[in-house]
């Protein structure tokens, strides 16, 4: 095992890396729950190469700083902080860390959770919450899925952290339960992932697949529940229910992150202003879209034009 040459506590300890961070200074502090491990580490000086691996399937998700990841024969990615990454037990990864330094360390989490746990979460969804289309299954798909935390999901990774450092005789409890609720909400994510990018792939053999084109072919329009769910050739609450279990947000939410969406690709445009963004990306009131805007993109719409600048 490695010395680190900064030890914050007891608690706090180099994790063994085959001899590879000799120089590298870093702390780790692990707490551990029954059926989870959540494990934060800290790095302070540049390296690369980093050999690391988890015997459990593992969620990491990016704190602060910067790291390029390079996994099987995948092209070497940027991970960046807001952004999360679930991998399978046992596989194999090597990291750089370009910009770490003492005043401005890489931080990120690894919670490494138990597959029998994940497994009687993803049982118990199936067996109450199907999804829409009778040959599909719920499944977290762990092979090295990289992807943007949701509002959601971020506020439970925080909530986690907390809940880990927390002095409170129901805290296992309150772990488990909100374990739970990330795994499900991973799958959500997931299937979102799949419905949206994979949209016009699906529109034939999946309902919900449909609406959501459809969705995008008629942003500039009033969409009501009613026309979609007639679409969805569903009842308007079953059209409802089915959406945000699958999706994990309602359909007026998505149609909002829709148009948010297509008003980004028109404010690349130098000549168009913030005004064409809102009435071209189907709002009908710039403070409706300034809001929606800034509750998604947590930037105002002026904001983002200047960024672009």
């Amino acid at each position: 095992m490695t010395t680190g040459k900064r030890i914050l506590r007891n608690e706090i300890a180099m994790p063994s890396w085959g001899g590879k961070l000799d120089a590298l200074v870093e702390n780790k502090l692990t707490l551990s729950h029954d059926v989870a491990e959540l494990n934060l580490y800290e790095t302070f000086q540049r390296a690369q190469l980093v050999e690391l691996e988890f015997s459990s399937p593992v969620l990491t998700s990016m704190l602060t700083g910067k790291k390029v990841m390079h996994i099987d024969e995948l092209k070497p990615f940027d991970y960046l902080p807001g952004e999360s990454l679930v991998l399978p037990a046992n596989k194999p990864m090597k990291i750089d860390f370009p910009e770490a330094s003492l005043e401005t360390p890489t931080r990120c989490i690894a919670l490494t959770i138990s597959g029998e746990f994940i497994q009687q979460t993803v049982n118990h969804l199936n067996e109450e919450y199907p999804r829409t289309e009778p040959d599909e299954v719920w499944e977290v798909d762990v092979n090295n899925y990289h992807f943007r935390n949701g509002l959601e999901i971020s506020l439970l990774i925080d909530k986690i952290i907390r809940l880990y450092r927390e002095n409170n005789v129901m805290k296992p409890f309150f772990i488990h339960k909100s374990l739970e609720e990330l795994i499900v909400r991973l799958m959500q994510t997931q299937a979102r992932r799949v419905l949206i990018d994979q949209a016009r792939n699906f529109m034939n053999t999946h309902r919900l697949a449909f609406v959501v084109e459809y969705i995008r072919n008629n942003l500039t329009k009033a969409l009501a529940i009613d026309e979609l769910s007639n679409q969805a050739c569903l009842s308007k609450s079953h059209f409802f229910r089915l959406f945000k279990n699958e999706l994990g947000i309602s359909p007026i939410q998505f149609i909002l992150q829709e148009r948010i969406r297509l008003a980004k690709q028109i404010l690349t445009n130098p000549a168009k202003s913030i005004t064409d963004a809102c009435y071209e990306s189907g709002f009908n009131s710039l403070t409706h879209f300034s809001n929606a805007f800034r509750t998604i993109e947590r930037i105002s719409p002026r904001q983002y034009k200047q960024q672009l600048s």
